[in-house]
């Protein structure tokens, strides 16, 4: 099994800061104004980052989110390239994040459960 290259890990952090400063800074989409980026994972090859982005609302639609940064890939591409300086910028693949509501969900079951057995006299 290959070993972890600690230079993807810094570059995959990397990437996760810059985008979200550019959300936050740059980005003009209001359909982004909601995202922001939970984790990036970069193939050991540096060709290929998958963008896990999750929304304030855990409620929210991410469809329209998805779509928004699909749109504005290149944006998005060419600002990781020209701030890496990588000789080649990976690819960036965006897919919803839904540990947070599942988190939430959990909580959830966990204090029904608990409010479900024996109490106390």
């Amino acid at each position: 099994m290959p070993r972890e290259s600690p230079r993807k890990h810094r570059i995959a952090a990397e990437i996760q800061r810059l985008l979200n400063e550019l959300l936050l800074a740059e980005v003009k989409d209001p359909r982004l104004s909601a995202a922001r980026v939970s984790a990036v994972e970069v193939t050991g090859d540096l060709s290929l980052a998958t963008v896990h982005f999750n929304t304030l609302g855990l409620d929210d639609d991410p469809l329209p989110i998805k779509e928004a940064f699909e749109q504005a890939r290149g944006f998005f591409r060419s600002r990781v390239a020209n701030s890496l300086q990588l000789r080649r910028a990976p690819d960036l693949r965006f897919r919803h994040d839904t540990s947070a509501k599942r988190a939430v969900e959990l909580g959830k079951l966990i204090d029904d459960a608990r409010g479900t057995g024996h109490t106390p006299d």
